[in-house]
């Protein structure tokens, strides 16, 4: 099975173009079906049945794993069993039938505007790191983009002429625009202290760590927790609170979906549809504590 495996990554980063974040999560589901498979002997792909698939659903189920958690590994083998159907390494799907457990559809945490203030305002020294942590904060309020397309932007996706950036998804691009708050913290970030950060001065990286080297994941989230720790902010605050709070703010400033949609790369307007729900849940609780006969 494992063969099969690195075929089908391989697959999906040559042919589909998949992220690096996606082809680990396939991975690391699929290795979790090896294993199960292998404790029962099953070896070879072709060997596996329908039943042994339930079974493994039903080992997920009985392992307490959270109900979106086995949406997605079932996902991944129905992926997985659609490619060895399309390339004739096995005879039929019997992932076919399998189902996934329904999922809640939970509300995004925002912060308010006056929570968002306060976290912005934290890194307000003169040193290269709050300088970076100030022009990152604000980027990433200021345009909603993910983590990873923050760490991954290059100094040349960023127009500090016309104030947008670009953002790359497999083969889609999409141009944000950012406002005066993000501008100014971004100038005074690129006005010697991002060459001062940065180890390679060749590289085209936009965000450098305190070792020279490019921003990674944990280390923003970590930045974001100490920020929001020193704000004084109670909630769980993560670096996509503030994407979640960049697009239900701009909708409820009148912002259309259309647009919110392509600021936010989103391919389906229904994910986006959600800050809409959260604007009207907004709207009904100001109307019950203001009408007279609310």
């Amino acid at each position: 099975m494992e063969k099969e495996i690195t075929a089908f990554i391989s697959y999906l980063h040559n042919v589909k173009k998949t992220s690096n974040n996606t082809e680990l999560s396939y991975k690391r589901d699929l290795e979790k079906l090896q294993n199960f498979m292998a404790e029962k002997g099953i070896k070879s792909v072709t060997a596996v049945k329908a039943e042994d698939l339930e079974s493994y659903v039903q080992y997920l189920e009985d392992n307490h794993f959270a109900n979106a958690t086995i949406s997605r590994n079932i996902a991944s083998v129905k992926a997985f069993y659609h490619y060895l159907t399309q390339e004739g390494i096995v005879a039929e799907d019997i992932s076919d039938k399998l189902k996934s457990p329904k999922i809640e559809k939970k509300m995004p945490e925002i912060m308010s505007p006056e929570e968002v203030v306060r976290l912005l305002e934290q890194p307000c020294g003169d040193s290269a790191k709050e300088i970076r942590d100030k022009a990152m904060l604000e980027l990433l309020y200021a345009t909603g983009i993910r983590v990873t397309e923050l760490i991954t932007l290059r100094l040349s996706d960023v127009n500090m002429q016309l104030d947008f950036v670009i953002c790359r998804d497999a083969n889609k691009e999409r141009v944000i625009p950012f406002g005066g708050a993000a501008k100014t913290a971004l100038g005074r970030y690129l006005d010697g202290t991002r060459e001062s950060m940065i180890e390679d001065k060749k590289s085209n990286v936009l965000f450098a760590n305190c070792s020279g080297q490019p921003m990674s994941r944990q280390g923003f989230w970590k930045l974001v927790k100490y920020y929001a720790k020193k704000a004084d902010i109670k909630a769980d605050i993560t670096p996509h609170t503030l994407r979640h709070s960049f697009a239900a703010h701009l909708v409820e400033n009148g912002a259309d979906l259309k647009s919110v949609q392509e600021m936010l790369g989103h391919s389906d307007i229904s994910t986006t549809q959600v800050y809409a729900n959260l604007n009207h849940n907004h709207l009904r609780e100001v109307y019950a504590k203001a009408h007279p006969r609310g």
